[in-house]
């Protein structure tokens, strides 16, 4: 009844994103894994969440500024403060692509969705999705089923442009379109025309967001917590008009059983063996 995401691998036990965080999340029994994906400098689709590398390595500078080799010679696992178990692989081996994380899914044996954000805006435009799509290609996914053998993949992301580029590949019931919370705080410290063109933005891709899940346009409606608890009966309504609702980032049992309440079935969560037990020891106990 309930699906389970590992919110860039069990990143809340291991550095988000690496080969250990991922093959936690497959042991401990998540439904699937979420990943983010830039592209390297020479274009090798990477795992990592934001465009810089500063938070989560011992480098600086942009993802995209640095070839797959750069990438790989980077520390991502010091600042975790946790000791990566050797059958989790070296730290040298930690940075992942998304071609090795789907022959890392491949070896569970077992259905495992994979989801894939694309994340935007990117330098390289919408070769990002090409590059990703091609990955995909390559390694057997049939677009109508969105399948590579064991694997379900779902493609996601924030600018709905993305959305419709996608749209001309893939169906959109294996599509989610992303939505936050419009918060102009994050445009806080800029200039005056900066700060005015970053809320333009903002509001532009918030609204193209809410047109393509009030439409239909992606099958899958991928709102974050804060925002299903700020409008719970918008969450319903897409509910009710058949999207799945994919949530992130749910790390609380409270917050995992109030989205149940809404209709939710899709979870995405930095711990995931703790929600996906939750939910089935108490909530499917009382379904």
């Amino acid at each position: 009844m309930y699906t389970v995401y590992a919110h860039r691998g069990s990143s809340g036990t291991y550095p988000e994103h690496t080969r250990a965080a991922y093959l936690h999340a497959l042991a401990e029994g998540a439904d699937g894994v979420e990943c983010d994906v830039h592209l390297s400098a020479d274009e090798v689709p990477v795992c990592f969440h934001d465009s810089s590398v500063e938070r989560t390595s011992n480098g600086s500078g942009s993802v995209a500024s640095k070839t797959l080799s750069q990438l790989r010679r980077l520390d991502v696992v010091s600042w975790k403060g946790v000791r990566i178990p050797e059958q989790y692989g070296a730290a040298s081996q930690q940075v992942v692509t998304l071609e090795e994380l789907i022959d890392l899914m491949r070896r569970a044996r077992r259905e495992v969705g994979l989801a894939i954000e694309l994340k935007h805006p990117s330098p390289f435009g919408r070769r990002l999705e090409e590059s990703v799509l091609t990955v995909l290609m390559r390694n057997g996914w049939d677009p109508e089923t969105s399948r590579i053998g064991n694997i379900k993949v779902s493609l996601m992301s924030f600018d709905p442009d993305a959305i419709d580029y996608l749209l001309d590949t893939v169906p959109g019931y294996h599509l989610c379109q992303l939505i936050s919370v419009l918060d102009d705080e994050k445009a806080r410290g800029l200039g005056l025309i900066t700060r005015n063109a970053v809320r333009y933005l903002m509001r532009r891709v918030h609204q193209g967001a809410l047109k393509h899940l009030d439409a239909g346009a992606a099958g899958i409606a991928g709102p974050g917590v804060a925002y299903a608890r700020q409008h719970p009966d918008v969450v319903r309504r897409w509910v009710g008009r058949g999207l799945r609702a994919r949530v992130w980032t749910v790390n609380t049992e409270e917050d995992a059983e109030f989205l149940a309440s809404l209709g939710v079935t899709e979870f995405t969560s930095d711990v995931p063996g703790r929600i996906k037990h939750f939910l089935a020891n108490k909530l499917e106990a009382c379904a």
